[in-house]
């Protein structure tokens, strides 16, 4: 670090110093300065976590990512692309459209007709939205087989940003952004990611801010659960992060409903637990916290960044290493895709939002200091998405003694990316009346099939009834995927007949009336085999 940059960090601490010395009972006193530049450090270490960790983004599955990393802080332009970054804006662009205060639809409406790609719980977010699925039916287990999957996690850093001191404002917001496409744990990994920032700005403990973070979630979820596991951890294997990853992995590795039956991790709980186990192991130091963030595998973009993000509230954009600082710079009047805001305009507008939010909660702000009023955190409500279902197999609908169908069902055929040959990808009909009937032992069942540009309808029967009409039609942002399109759970234990009738129909838009299927995964009700599992130090 320059003198200059240590100067000016100096010159901080002590105002801070100062100002607390006049800070009335029941309230936490900044510098305006400071502030902004705490919120600025926000965004800041956002932009250089995701960027420093995109290369390596689920290239490592239940394995340390081993592979050398090359970042240069030129490489922060690339924030401009990132997921990351654009959607959580546009909830911003919302705010700033709607209001504060809008209802949640609201803000799902602007993040469903935004034109770019979207993935897991905010594709099915999406996709709800346009199937008459509002918020938060939208998120919930019922309509979502992503609800405990991480996208509002890598979403919520705008809503902490905003609410220096201040959790239970966050987590107001976060209830109700976080439902649009998450339940659960998936919401509590933005509510705790808010929370940790809203900490930041007053304490300079990593494990303090971690400590009052968690106080936001409720003790009993799954999430809390794991990240006092990694707090566990840490405490028995200081030096050593390698370690402490491999007990967590052995114990929480496989706890992923979406990800169920594969090594792919796409869980906010686990991959927040690496967020923590960055933040403990990095002991405050920029690149180490983002190496050992990223090398934890996973959605190891997604992590740094959020890991990241924290370490530039609790530094403050001046703190941050001078490459860093200049790298941001540099782009800093750059427009990120698919928003109206760049870097520069989204520390305005947050560091506007904050000060608003300050003084609606009793606040003062004068020129010289701003007296945020204590917040003492309460407790989200508990809600678990997947009580006690765990996957048991997948059923390739190419096996036939395990389907029945009916009518003029086809193979869909796709050109393999090694050799260029057609293999078979799914079966389809288009055909009204036509049918697939599954039999099966569980207590839950999904089946993944395709939304295409040409998707139709079709009626799911389980044990003789009708559970529910869907609709396979998706052209969003030039995206075709293979998804679950229909699931149930909590079934009673047992045999169970599930029976899809096609359509025939489609909505005006779509180019066809075709229903795709490739399998069926089955789910069935036991205790995950974490609950009882125990660290090697606690046997």
């Amino acid at each position: 670090m320059k003198k200059t940059n240590l100067w000016f960090s100096i010159i901080i601490l002590i105002s801070i110093a100062v100002s607390c010395k006049d800070t009335p009972e029941g309230f936490r006193s900044i510098t305006p300065e400071v502030l902004k530049d705490k919120i600025a450090g926000g965004w800041a270490g956002k932009m250089i976590g995701v960027t420093y960790g995109a290369p390596t983004e689920f290239r490592a599955q239940r394995k340390i990512f081993a592979d050398s990393i090359k970042w240069k802080p030129s490489d922060i332009r690339g924030s401009m692309w990132q997921d990351d970054i654009y959607v959580q804006l546009t909830f911003l662009m919302s705010m700033d459209k709607y209001g504060v205060d809008a209802p949640a639809k609201k803000f799902q409406e602007m993040f469903a007709k935004a034109g770019y790609p979207l993935w897991h719980a905010n594709m099915q977010a999406r996709k709800n939205y346009y199937d008459s699925i509002f918020v938060p039916a939208s998120g919930s287990p019922e309509y979502s087989l992503h609800a405990d999957d991480i996208d509002f996690q890598i979403e919520a850093d705008y809503i902490g940003f905003m609410c220096p001191g201040m959790p239970n404002t966050g987590s107001g917001i976060a209830e109700k952004i976080g439902h649009i496409m998450n339940y659960g744990d998936g919401v509590y990994g933005g509510i705790f990611v808010s929370a940790l920032y809203s900490e930041a700005f007053f304490e300079t403990d990593i494990t303090k801010i971690i400590d009052k973070a968690l106080k936001s979630i409720p003790s009993e979820s799954d999430y809390s659960k794991i990240v006092n596991d990694v707090l566990k951890l840490h405490h028995q294997y200081p030096s050593d992060w390698q370690t402490a990853w491999k007990e967590l992995e052995a114990k929480w590795g496989n706890v992923d409903i979406c990800g169920a039956g594969i090594d792919f991790n796409i869980d906010a709980k686990l991959n927040g637990a690496y967020i923590v186990m960055g933040l403990l192991y990095g002991d405050g130091d920029p690149m180490k916290t983002l190496e050992i963030t990223v090398r934890c595998g996973q959605d190891s973009d997604c992590n740094p960044a959020n890991a990241m993000a924290v370490l530039g509230v609790l530094k403050g954009f001046s703190g941050l290493p001078e490459d860093m600082q200049k790298g941001v710079k540099a782009m800093g009047d750059s427009i990120f895709i698919n928003t109206t805001y760049s870097f520069n305009t989204a520390v305005a507008s947050t560091n506007k939002y904050a000060r608003d939010f300050i003084v609606k909660d009793g606040g003062q702000i004068t020129d010289k200091t701003i007296l945020v009023k204590s917040q003492l955190p309460v407790t989200a409500a508990l809600e678990v998405s997947f009580p006690n279902v765990v996957f048991d197999k997948t059923i390739s609908v190419f096996d036939q003694k395990a389907w029945l169908f009916k009518g003029s069902w086809r193979p869909f055929e796709i050109t393999s990316e090694g050799d260029k040959k057609l293999i078979k990808q799914s079966m389809y009909s288009e055909k009204a009346g036509d049918e697939l009937n599954i039999d099966f032992a569980g207590t839950g069942i999904s089946f993944e099939g395709n939304w295409f540009k040409d998707g139709g309808k079709a009626d799911v029967f389980v044990d003789g009834k009708l559970h529910r009409s869907i609709d396979t039609y998706y052209n969003f942002a030039n995206q075709q995927h293979t998804v679950s399109i229909w699931h149930v759970l909590n079934l009673q234990p047992g045999n169970h007949k599930v029976r899809l009738v096609v359509k025939g129909e489609k909505r005006p838009e779509s180019a066809g009336t075709r229903v795709y299927i490739t399998s069926a995964t089955i789910f069935k009700t036991a205790p995950k085999t974490n609950e009882s599992y125990k660290f090697s130090f606690e046997k």
